[in-house]
């Protein structure tokens, strides 16, 4: 399950020539989100024209391997898909093969507990006659990756969510397309509050970082910012709205992430989804804030959540230029046999790390950030 050893080949434009015949599979697990495309492209034209490399993709996510759910990729299924959002190969989040009910149970018998079949996905690679697994996720799907490095599969992990909430990268994918789209909304309900004099409580993604919602209030102008790793209290909020309205601004917008939560409290659950490797769905914190808010200053209140239109739509330059270069990089890693390692960009270089200190773990806002800084110094609150 080795690529093998390379030659230079000055055919190959700067590449390391590969054996012909030999194969590396890519999947996309957990949310999907805008640029991902732009990476199976990527990695497709990379590893086709400068390894001469075989690239199955597996479809929806760890139970594509399951099913034995592929398609071939060629440099023809992918041409056209780097400006197209979404995924082509399809995704998952409610499958962790170390713990999941028979995916081919028939629907008239009784549901079996979940169980171990990670040694059946492994034979699945195995059967795909599969070099190595190109494997984008967050970090769900790359806790679930790490533990199957340490069964013997060599995988390589690339960094994805609209969090932006992945250890050991300064970014992800498709967070720079979620900041904007998230911006552009409220950018629009910016509008709608100063004619109505209204406060507007728009609610972001963002279980556990708040990234996405620091990053979208400061570039719309929010007035207040929730993050989740800031416990708000109510009164400062309440008093910095009042304190508005006295100096002539008689609207307030407030960009609260869905993980946000005041001192005391834990954050609001919607629900929770049984089978899901993070089976916790939060939201509802916008609706809740927005009536505490209009009952305490008497100013008329509503609430816009956000939800998956900041995960949708065509991926930014950036995006698709940031997912390219992450292809690219992890095709080279899989020629170099650098398998347990997810690519990372670390300032303005692409590096690695390895996949067990990313899985699982949380890259949070550091209170001392320079961007929390940036948007206290211009007045922005942060309900603390």
């Amino acid at each position: 399950m080795t690529i093998g050893s390379a030659t230079q080949d000055p055919s190959a434009k700067g590449f390391p020539f590969m054996a012909l015949n030999k194969r590396i599979g890519i999947l996309t697990g957990g949310g999907d989100c805008p640029g991902l495309n732009a990476l199976i492209r990527a990695v497709t034209r990379t590893a086709i024209l400068g390894y001469g490399l075989e690239v199955i993709g597996i479809q929806d996510g760890f139970l594509g391997l399951l099913l034995n759910k592929t398609r071939p990729l060629s440099a023809e299924v992918v041409a056209g898909i780097l400006d197209q959002g979404g995924t082509i190969l399809g995704t998952s989040n409610r499958t962790d093969p170390f713990h999941f009910s028979d995916p081919n149970q028939s629907k008239e018998k009784p549901k079996e507990k979940p169980r171990d079949y990670s040694a059946d996905l492994i034979r699945n690679f195995e059967r795909l006659k599969l070099d190595a697994l190109l494997c984008a996720g967050g970090d769900g799907t790359l806790a679930i990756a790490s533990k199957l490095v340490n069964q013997g599969l060599p995988l390589i992990g690339i960094p994805k969510t609209i969090d932006n909430d992945l250890m050991g990268t300064d970014l992800s994918i498709g967070f720079d397309t979620a900041v904007a789209n998230a911006t552009e909304a409220i950018d629009k309900i910016h509008s709608t509050a100063q004619s109505h004099h209204r406060i507007m409580v728009v609610e972001t993604m963002g279980r556990y970082a708040g990234w996405l919602a620091l990053m979208a209030g400061l570039a719309s102008g929010g007035d207040v910012i929730l993050i989740p790793e800031i416990p708000f209290d109510l009164s400062r909020i309440v008093r910095q709205v009042k304190k508005r309205t006295q100096l002539g601004h008689r609207f307030s917008i407030i960009v609260v992430a869905e993980g946000a939560r005041a001192k005391g409290k834990k954050a609001v659950v919607k629900r929770r989804i049984i089978g899901s490797p993070d089976p916790i769905r939060l939201g509802g914190i916008g609706n809740w804030l927005t009536d505490l808010i209009e009952r305490k200053t008497g100013i008329e209140s509503r609430v816009s959540v956000l939800g998956h239109l900041q995960r949708g739509g065509i991926p930014t330059a950036f995006d698709r230029n940031f997912a390219t270069r992450l292809g690219v990089a992890a095709v080279r890693m899989a020629a170099q046999k650098k398998y347990g390692r997810m690519v990372a960009l670390q300032g303005n270089q692409i590096t690695s790390v390895p996949l067990e200190t990313v899985g699982g773990k949380t890259h949070f806002v550091p209170l001392d950030s320079p961007w929390v800084k940036t948007a206290r110094a211009i007045g922005i609150g942060f309900g603390d």
